[in-house]
């Protein structure tokens, strides 16, 4: 009798305790009413951050910190944590972004295994995505997507998700700093899992450079000033040649670069130069591609002459620029 007795009463660790508590918490938010709900929630949460990350004094104790990583997982917990972010007041929405990013990271052996649970509890990254819409959550929710593209599976499925399609539209969001996180959530997708990156956009590519185009030629300055930059720096890395070797053999996105030649701003200017430079240098330009050129020549000319230089760029620009002019030039008088 002593044998069973021990067994079914074997105590509960503190990091059981903890999460229990969380989750009950979280779960009466539906259940009750108040402020009394809430502050339960906001407690526990701040608990857990004080746990996960320590006091200021005492460092965390890291096996505490694991523990409590996988029996969050085991509870459900990281669904509870998404799902209830919205009802958070802001010092709770911070505190629970702050413990989301520490809990991705702890490791089981070599497995992540808050990771493990996203992966099979993919809605959350979609509701993540879709909380940009919410003013209140949305730079929140941004922290925490970040957090998860470090990893490449959830990266992936981002990437493939209908949710992605969303980011072209929140970079023109009329609030300035969640169109800023946006972008920055955006770029983090794009750039840092380079094979990833370049599977979804061999695989996609007439529908994302589509949807990439309107970011090119929006009404807004700063959302065309941001995506020529970045797509400057982007089509030029290295892995990403074969995507910029398709790009440059096409007349549509040729024009747009024109088109970005004109702009009152200078920086966009410079930005699309790099991007035009391409297509002209390109020694193996369609029939097409030439064409364009030589029929827009004297314009084109005009416009790279008077092109600014940035500061620290003057002499490598004027290089560039004068190759560039050159190249133009020798196409006009080879289709005499």
């Amino acid at each position: 009798m002593s044998f069973f007795f021990r067994a079914a009463s074997r105590p509960r660790s503190s990091q059981q305790d903890l999460v229990r508590s969380i989750k009950d918490s979280l779960l009466a938010l539906d259940t009750k009413t108040g402020a009394k709900a809430l502050e339960d929630v906001e407690k526990n949460i701040f608990t857990l951050r004080q746990t996960l990350s320590g006091d200021g004094e005492v460092e965390p104790n890291q096996d505490h910190v694991l523990q409590i990583a996988l029996e969050i997982c085991k509870e459900g917990v990281l669904s509870l944590f998404v799902q209830n972010l919205p009802s958070l007041g802001w010092e709770g929405r911070k505190d629970l972004a702050h413990c989301w990013c520490i809990l991705l990271r702890q490791k089981v052996d070599e497995s992540h295994c808050c990771v493990q649970y996203i992966e099979n509890h993919v809605d959350l990254l979609d509701f993540l995505v879709v909380c940009y819409k919410n003013l209140e959550v949305a730079l929140n929710c941004g922290n925490m997507l970040r957090e998860c593209i470090k990893y490449p599976s959830l990266a992936k499925y981002i990437l493939e998700s209908n949710s992605f399609e969303l980011f072209f539209q929140y970079v023109e969001l009329p609030n300035f700093d969640i169109a800023s996180d946006a972008l920055n959530t955006f770029k983090d997708l794009l750039t840092r899992h380079e094979d990833a990156v370049s599977e979804f956009l061999i695989s996609h590519y007439e529908q994302f450079f589509e949807l990439y185009k309107r970011l090119l030629t929006s009404d807004n300055y700063v959302t065309r000033r941001q995506s020529v930059k970045f797509l400057s720096e982007f089509l030029l890395e290295a892995p990403n040649a074969q995507i910029m070797k398709r790009y440059i053999l096409e007349v549509r996105y040729l024009n747009i670069m024109m088109g970005l030649l004109k702009d009152s701003s200078k920086n966009i200017r410079i930005c699309s130069f790099h991007i035009f430079k391409v297509f002209v240098a390109n020694p193996n330009k369609p029939r097409d591609i030439i064409q364009v050129l030589v029929d827009n020549h004297k314009e084109l000319l005009k416009l790279l002459h008077a092109l600014p230089a940035s500061k620290g760029e003057d002499e490598q620009l004027d290089e560039e620029r004068d190759l560039i002019v050159k190249e133009i030039e020798k196409l006009v008088r080879l289709s005499v």
